[in-house]
């Protein structure tokens, strides 16, 4: 997904925004030199790739989303490496899973909020 593909569909009901990043740099207490500001984007809900990577099956993994299966999910991390990693395990277990490649790294850059 592109960042004017997100923004098209940001706070839209249907779309479910997972940031996979560890709960530090979701809240910002983390912070990478590289980019300008720190945080996560609005609406989005934090799912470190690690706790996906802990699950065993399809059914764990769509327990600990909490979605319906088939449900349109965007992930982002940093640089798009992790996300892209948690998007194929996402569609693994059912969802319509797609990666935001610019992640954060382009997110705190270009977004003003």
């Amino acid at each position: 997904m592109t960042l004017a593909e997100l923004l098209e569909r940001l706070g839209d009901e249907d779309l479910t925004v997972l940031d996979v990043r560890t709960s530090l740099e979701f809240s910002g207490a983390a912070r990478a030199h590289c980019d300008p500001r720190h945080g996560h984007i609005p609406g989005a809900v934090n799912l470190p790739l690690e706790r996906i990577l802990e699950c065993r099956s399809a059914v764990e993994v769509r327990d600990l989303v909490g979605l319906a299966e088939g449900t349109d999910v965007v992930a982002y991390c940093h640089v798009g490496s992790r996300s892209r990693f948690a998007t194929e395990v996402l569609a693994g277990a059912g969802y319509r899973a797609r990666n935001y490649v610019g992640s954060w790294h382009e997110w705190s850059r270009v977004v003003s909020e």
